[in-house]
């Protein structure tokens, strides 16, 4: 019984992730503001974007806390080992919040170029460190972990990172620092594409945003397609009635084995490349849907990632200190009673993205024009 409830929070961890990396597009739209010389195109950009952005912090701690409430042993190793890049993560969230709400607010001493210097921060390096953290659970951190710790009185710490950099080394590790850059363009190019169909600013104003697409999509393919064949290449930890094991191509046989991961990922990778070939076409007007393709493409790829690296007993979270500290969906999840709880809650989700869709349409019926922002309530 437990291992169904595993398995459906799994899923719905997969989709949060998924979700996560696809709202991204507000700080890669961020990363492209400076390439807006225009007053008028900026302002256009900015009060487009300042519309969504709060849906990407909410995604990041709604994340957060589900890995908390489900897998609560993953949250204390890499939330509590890791906390150096998790704080770095935090502290580029909290300055986009921050450069929102107080970059036209009167007084402000620092101008509106400090905040949006933030908001370049937060789009790069927010990218960038989301995705050195989701490579640590797939090439694996030094860590380990010793349950009988929480009897020890003074010290019941069960997980012990290995070294004193708290997860600052992961962005040394090239493949992660890879995954980063990865999601960074394709956060830039999913951002050109929103603000394409979002906002009316003009031809040359189109011109500029689909220069951008087409140059961050350019280089997210080689980047995306260099990245996958480490991981297909890379081997896994698994689950045995004898241990944790060391498989090789561990991924490439789960995308076998699990069909309908390898059938996210291909069409997740065809809507992505379709959105993309749109934009190089269309040189007058934006692809019809091609930021939800762009959009639904990503969060197809990024769940059929977060299935082979939980499913079929795979550890989500190696450990290069101690292989058999590595964690796998079911040696780290909550109790019965809590995730059986937990489900009944997870039956008001349906109603939530519901009405977040019907938000989403309300604001966004319509392409911004800039006879309809106005100083009161403009970012």
């Amino acid at each position: 019984m437990i291992t169904y409830f595993q398995n459906y929070w799994w899923f719905l961890i997969s989709v949060l992730g998924a979700a996560l990396v696809s709202l991204l597009f507000v700080q890669g739209g961020q990363t492209l503001l400076p390439s807006l010389k225009h007053k008028e195109d900026k302002r256009l950009a900015i009060n487009a974007l300042g519309r969504k952005w709060e849906l990407t912090y909410t995604t990041l701690v709604v994340f957060g806390a589900g890995f908390f409430a489900s897998f609560p042993l993953f949250y204390s190793t890499s939330f509590g080992g890791a906390w150096a890049l998790w704080m770095l993560i935090l502290f580029s969230f909290v300055i986009q919040a921050a450069s929102y709400e107080f970059r036209r607010k009167r007084g402000n001493l620092y101008g509106t170029g400090f905040y949006d210097f933030l908001l370049l921060i937060n789009g790069a390096f927010g990218c960038i460190l989301l995705g050195v953290a989701v490579g640590t659970m797939i090439f694996g951190a030094e860590f380990t972990i010793d349950k009988v710790n929480i009897t020890r009185i003074g010290s019941p710490v069960i997980s012990t990172w290995a070294n004193p950099w708290n997860g600052l080394e992961a962005i040394a590790d090239w493949r992660c620092l890879l995954l980063g850059l990865a999601i960074l363009f394709l956060a830039r190019m999913n951002g050109a594409l929103f603000l394409m169909q979002s906002t009316d600013g003009g031809s040359a104003y189109f011109g500029r945003l689909r220069r951008r697409a087409m140059t961050s999509g350019i280089i997210f393919v080689p980047l995306i397609v260099l990245f996958l064949g480490v991981v297909l290449t890379s081997p896994t930890y698994v689950s045995t009635p004898d241990g944790i094991v060391c498989r090789p191509y561990g991924y490439l046989a789960n995308y076998t084995s699990l069909w309908w991961a390898g059938v996210a990922l291909l069409a997740g990778v065809v809507a992505v490349l379709f959105a993309l070939m749109g934009t190089i076409v269309n040189k007058h007007r934006p692809l019809h849907y091609g930021f939800l393709l762009a959009g639904g493409g990503t969060m197809l790829v990024v769940m059929s990632l977060f299935w082979v690296m939980g499913y079929a007993n795979t550890s989500f979270f190696p450990s290069l200190t101690d292989p058999q500290s590595s964690l796998t969906i079911a040696n780290s999840s909550s109790s019965l009673f809590t995730l059986r709880a937990m489900t009944w809650v997870s039956a008001v989700l349906p109603v939530v993205i519901g009405y977040i869709a019907y938000v989403w349409h309300r604001m966004g019926s319509k392409p911004i024009t800039d006879s309809d922002l106005s100083s009161e309530g403009e970012y």
